[in-house]
C-alpha cells in the first residue's frame, strides 16, 4: 500500500532553488514524485507554481517528508482547517506542536487563511477567536489553543534577492574575499531603503567595537539618526565607558595600544563612577560621561539594552541579569526593524537572528567567519556575513552615510 499527498509550492522557486530542495527531499526519503503541473513565471518577478503528487510506502515516512517540505514553503492542496488542542498547564504545550521557522506563516481557520502574527523561531502558535500569535513555551497559559500536527499551515519563505546586480553581496555566500569597500556601499543601501520605509535600524554590538576604535563610526552613525537601538552586552557599556573616562579598553591605551600603568582596574572603575552617578543617565546629565556609544544612546534617545552574563564584573546598573526580561527587552526593540548590523559579538548576533522574521535584512559583521555562519546556519537565512575588521566597517559606514545628510 502506498500513501499518497498532493502538495503545491508558489514562489521564485528556481532561483531559490525550492524546487531542487523540494525534490530532494522526497528522492532522499525513499519515495517518487509526479509534477502535475509547473508554471513558470514569465519574468524576473513573475512567480512560479508547482503541484506535485508525492508517494511514500508509509504514512510515518509521508508526515516525516510533509514536515520537511513545510518550512521551504511546500504544503499540502487539501489540508483542511488546523488543528488545535488545549494547554492544559502554563508553559506545557501539547506533545504534537507546531513549532514556527522565523518565514512568514498562515494557518487556516473556518476556512481561510489567516497571518500568524509576531512571527519568529521556535515558537507555537496560539489562536484566539480568529487571529493567530506566535508565542514562545514559557509563555503558554492553561487554556490556550496551540496549533498541533502538521495540516492547515502554510509557510512563505523570503525569496532570494531579485535585484542581483544592486545588492549582489545578499546571496548568503559568507567570504573574507568580498571587498569592504563594496559591502559598505550595499549595506548603506539597506539603511537608506530602511530609512525610507519607515523601519528602524538595529545594531548589535560586542566590546570589540570599542577595542578596535568602532566606537567612533558607530557614534556618528547614532548622531546621523542612522541607528534606532543599540543591543549589546554589559561589557560593551563598561568597555565604551572607560575609554570615554580614562582613554583605556580593557585597560590598553586607545591612543597607543600599550598597556596603561594599572589599567586592568579602570574598568572598574567605569563601573564605579556609574554607580556614583546613579546610572549611564545620570553619568550623562551630571557631566561626568561627555562621549561614547552610551553618551550618545542618552543624548539622541536612542534606547539600549545591556544584557548580563555571567561573566560580567560589576554590572553597570543598567544591565539586566534577568535572561527573560532581556530576551523580551532585546524583542521589544527589534519589532519595527528592518535592518539589524550585527557588529562582531556571535552570542547575541545567534539570539537577535533566533528572534527575527526571515524578512528583515541582517548584515553580520566579524573578522571571524564562523560568526557569521553560525548565525546563518541557526536558520537566519537573511544573514549576510561581511568578514572584516568592524572598527574599519563602522568607520566607512558613517562616511558613506554622512554624504546623506551633507
Amino acid at each position: 500500500m502506498q500513501f499518497v499527498e498532493t502538495v503545491e509550492a508558489s514562489g521564485h522557486l528556481i532561483d531559490s532553488h525550492v524546487m531542487e530542495q523540494i525534490f530532494d527531499k522526497v528522492v532522499e526519503a525513499g519515495g517518487r514524485f509526479e509534477v502535475e503541473q509547473f508554471t513558470i513565471g514569465r519574468t524576473n518577478s513573475d512567480p512560479s507554481h508547482l503541484r506535485l503528487r508525492i508517494f511514500m510506502e508509509t504514512k510515518e515516512i509521508m508526515d516525516h517528508v510533509l514536515g520537511q517540505l513545510l518550512p521551504i514553503g511546500c504544503s499540502p492542496v487539501d489540508s483542511g482547517d488546523a488543528d488545535l488542542e488545549t494547554v492544559e498547564r502554563d508553559c506545557c504545550a501539547p506533545e504534537d506542536f507546531y513549532s514556527t521557522s522565523n518565514h512568514k506563516t498562515f494557518v487556516r481557520l473556518g476556512g481561510d487563511w489567516i497571518e500568524v502574527q509576531n512571527q519568529r523561531m521556535d515558537a507555537m502558535v496560539v489562536v484566539q477567536g480568529n487571529e493567530a500569535y506566535c508565542r514562545r513555551l514559557r509563555d503558554l497559559k492553561a487554556g490556550d489553543r496551540v496549533v498541533v500536527g502538521m495540516r492547515g499551515i502554510r509557510v512563505a519563505p523570503e525569496s532570494k534577492e531579485r535585484d542581483r546586480l544592486a545588492f549582489a553581496f545578499m546571496s548568503n555566500e559568507i567570504s573574507s574575499e568580498r571587498q569592504v569597500e563594496t559591502a559598505v556601499r550595499q549595506t548603506a543601501a539597506l539603511a537608506r531603503q530602511a530609512r525610507e520605509q519607515g523601519k528602524h535600524i538595529v545594531a548589535v554590538a560586542g566590546p570589540v567595537v570599542v577595542h578596535t576604535g568602532g566606537a567612533t563610526g558607530l557614534t556618528s552613525l547614532i548622531r546621523g539618526g542612522w541607528i534606532q537601538a543599540v543591543l549589546s552586552g554589559n561589557a560593551l557599556g563598561t568597555h565604551d565607558i572607560e575609554s570615554a573616562l580614562f582613554g583605556t579598553s580593557l585597560g590598553v591605551r586607545m591612543a597607543d595600544g600599550r598597556q596603561a600603568e594599572h589599567g586592568h582596574r579602570n574598568h572598574m572603575r567605569a563601573i564605579n563612577a556609574v554607580y556614583h552617578a546613579g546610572g549611564i543617565r545620570g553619568a550623562v546629565e551630571s557631566g561626568r560621561l561627555t562621549r561614547g556609544i552610551m553618551y550618545e544612546c542618552v543624548t539622541n534617545n536612542v534606547p539600549f539594552v545591556l544584557a548580563g552574563s555571567l561573566r560580567d564584573d560589576g554590572p553597570l546598573p543598567e544591565t539586566i541579569t534577568d535572561m527573560n526580561k532581556a530576551q523580551d527587552a532585546y524583542a521589544a526593540l527589534l519589532k519595527p526593524a528592518g535592518l539589524v548590523l550585527c557588529l562582531g559579538s556571535m552570542l547575541h548576533s545567534i539570539a537577535t537572528g533566533n528572534m527575527l522574521p526571515s524578512w528583515v535584512k541582517i548584515v553580520c559583521v566579524d573578522i571571524n567567519p564562523a560568526v557569521a555562519t553560525k548565525v546563518s546556519d541557526r536558520g537566519t537565512g537573511q544573514a549576510v556575513g561581511v568578514i572584516t575588521d568592524v572598527g574599519l566597517f563602522l568607520e566607512l559606514l558613517a562616511r558613506e552615510l554622512a554624504k546623506d545628510e551633507q
